[in-house]
């Protein structure tokens, strides 16, 4: 963690194709324990996303500025080893979302990794909020291919873009 003196600085990694109510309500409760959040959109290539790098960071950087707090939030690409580009940005913490016990198995691995390499950087978990639990961006992408409506999942802006980029999905 932040030595004393130090700023707090979090940084949270994902795809975010799309960026979900789920992400945003991690996002706003890590800004309350952090002086600056770093939101890591990963290139990913083993997901596929659906949306560009560039597409997914203009997503999460106009979700983030309806955000009201006195943290520094910053939504920026990333690539390459997370511990890495901790410590590039100066994060001295990995914030991480937990849906279920399945992403606790996972994240335990990753964590232990992580501790490997750099020892100095901490990870909190947040556990999802219950109306978000069973949020997950792959799901919104096929609700919406499927023509359901994802107006519970993701907000207006976000089901624009897949409008754009998958096209009126509505059941005719």
């Amino acid at each position: 963690m932040a030595k004393l003196g130090e700023p707090r600085v979090g940084l949270y990694p994902g795809t975010f194709d799309p960026i979900t109510f789920g992400h945003l309500d991690i996002i706003r409760r890590a800004v309350k324990i952090f002086d600056e959040l770093v939101i890591g959109v990963a290139v990913n290539r083993d997901k596929g996303p659906l949306f560009t790098l560039e597409e997914r960071v203009a997503m999460v950087e106009n979700e983030i500025r309806h955000i009201r707090t006195d943290a520094v939030i910053r939504a920026v690409p990333m690539d390459g080893l997370l511990m890495q580009f901790a410590v590039e940005h100066k994060a001295n913490c990995i914030v991480r979302g937990l849906r279920a016990v399945a992403d606790f198995e996972y994240e335990f691995q990753m964590v232990g990794m992580n501790q490997k390499l750099n020892s100095d950087i901490e990870t909190v978990f947040f556990m999802a909020a219950p109306q978000h639990q069973a949020i997950a961006s792959r799901l919104v992408k096929e609700i919406y291919r499927l023509g359901g409506e994802v107006e519970k999942f993701v907000p207006d802006g976000v089901k624009q873009a897949l409008k754009e980029k998958l096209g009126d999905q509505k059941q005719k």
